[in-house]
């Protein structure tokens, strides 16, 4: 049987004594959200800490969706399950729903969280793939106050992010724009599987023409790739299949997947392609559905 290596454990009450913890523990310590992630990596022993710092109890603090005129603010602790079910971040990012349906089950969207899912910074994440594609900022808190970052900023590789020792991510924040949609499209090996490839797309509209557009893939590089070249190329422009199609070849040439038991890199650069296109064509239909 696998089991964890010796530690200590201690359920934070507050941000402010989660941080405390993290100042005196420094990087001996780990947070516990959800637990899906860690918990597993533990047992493996890929993750060894010696302190275990168990934040659940800062769900009344963290777990929360905020919608004011210029962004929404949603709390580090905020579960799967509220971001499913939530109709005001549907309205205006149904990107996130269709997300949330394909990550793994009940049972884990139950318990797993928004932070825990960002922090994980595993390449083949949903939601970073989400975030990386809207554009969104994250505020990480330390002792010594708050900081902002952008979600290039925030991965810094595979595993590993901005969050410092002695900090840790509280909120996510997501800028709103008019006349815009969004759409996610994954494909995995069973229902609720890490992506073999998933794509995100958010465009926005402007007298039939695209002002602005983003391009988030997972799994098909060391960390969530955003596609600038994508958004150049579709600015200025009115939708079309031709359009989606110039979008999904710069996809496939701009990211660098591996060939591993999910596929071959040729696969992942064809799915890449593939995605980029549905989830543009279904971004569009939105926005015109609405007028």
């Amino acid at each position: 049987m696998q089991v964890p290596a010796p530690l200590e454990y201690e359920r934070a009450t507050s941000v402010d004594h989660a941080i405390g913890l993290l100042e005196r523990l420094g990087g001996s310590a780990r947070l516990l959200a959800g637990g899906h992630s860690l918990l597993p990596m533990m047992k493996l022993r890929l993750a060894t800490p010696e302190y275990l710092i168990d934040i659940n109890d800062l769900h009344g603090e963290l777990g929360y969706i905020r919608v004011e005129p210029e962004q929404i603010r949603i709390g580090a602790m905020t579960r799967h399950r509220e971001l499913l079910e939530s109709d005001e971040l549907a309205e205006a990012f149904p990107i996130f729903r269709d997300a949330e349906r394909v990550i793994a089950d009940p049972v884990v969207r139950n318990r797993g969280t928004l932070g825990g899912s960002l922090c994980q910074a595993d390449p083949s994440e949903d939601l970073s793939a989400v975030c990386t594609t809207l554009g969104a900022s994250c505020v990480i808190r330390g002792g010594t106050g708050q900081r902002v970052v952008t979600m290039e900023e925030f991965h810094r590789g595979p595993y590993e992010t901005a969050v410092d020792d002695g900090e840790m991510l509280i909120e996510i924040r997501l800028p709103l724009r008019p006349n815009g949609a969004s759409a996610y499209e994954k494909v995995e090996r069973r229902a609720g599987d890490w992506a073999i490839v998933s794509a995100g797309a958010a465009v926005w509209l402007d007298g039939g023409v695209i002002t602005d557009a983003r391009v988030g893939l997972a799994a098909v590089g060391p960390n969530t790739t955003g596609l600038p070249a994508v958004s150049e190329a579709l600015r200025g422009r009115p939708p079309s299949e031709d359009l989606y199609e110039q979008a999904g070849v710069l996809a496939a040439q701009s990211c660098s997947p591996v060939t591993d038991m999910r596929g071959s890199a040729d696969y992942k650069r064809h799915l890449a392609m593939e995605l980029t296109k549905r989830a543009l064509r279904r971004s569009v239909a939105r926005i015109e559905e609405r007028v």
